[in-house]
């Protein structure tokens, strides 16, 4: 697994999000890196995660593929421009333009959960990530993620 995650080397003007923000102290700030051809995030449910005592709220898990495909697709399009994170080039930044989930099984509270994703480009511009949550071995959630490189008019100066 490549050590630099993709959020890490994401311009500060980037780096807001309440899901892989790394200045939003207050956020989750998931790492995306490489694990060989696909994707990884880690994520460790915290308590104010929990949906009912010893399950996660679906909205943390879907958060957390959201941000996994976003972060996947800008890994993937900054491998196919040839460069990595942390090789000095700025990777490309995506927004969610359609984001679907399907929960299987109820995600414990105490388990890191592990998000894997597969990715896909279907446009210059638009990559489709399907995603897959485990704790543990046991698969929780899937989800798919369409993501669009963000235009430059996203960021207000």
């Amino acid at each position: 697994m490549t050590i630099i995650a993709v959020q890490d080397v994401y311009s500060n003007d980037y780096s807001w999000c309440y899901g892989c923000g790394k200045l939003n102290e207050k956020g989750h700030q998931f790492k995306t890196r490489w694990e060989g051809e696909k994707t990884v995030t880690i994520f460790q449910p915290k308590s104010e995660h929990m949906a009912v005592p010893g399950f996660v709220y679906g909205g943390a898990i879907a958060s957390l593929i959201d941000c996994h495909g976003t972060g996947s697709a800008a890994l993937a399009l900054h491998r196919q421009n040839g460069h990595e994170p942390g090789d000095g080039k700025e990777p490309p930044r995506f927004v969610t333009a359609s984001l679907h989930v399907d929960f299987m099984k109820p995600t414990p509270q105490n388990v890191e959960l592990k998000a894997v994703g597969d990715v896909e480009a279907i446009h210059p511009k638009k990559w489709r990530v399907t995603v897959e949550v485990f704790a543990g071995p046991v698969l929780c959630a899937k989800g798919e993620v369409i993501a669009v490189v963000m235009p430059d008019t996203f960021l207000q100066k």
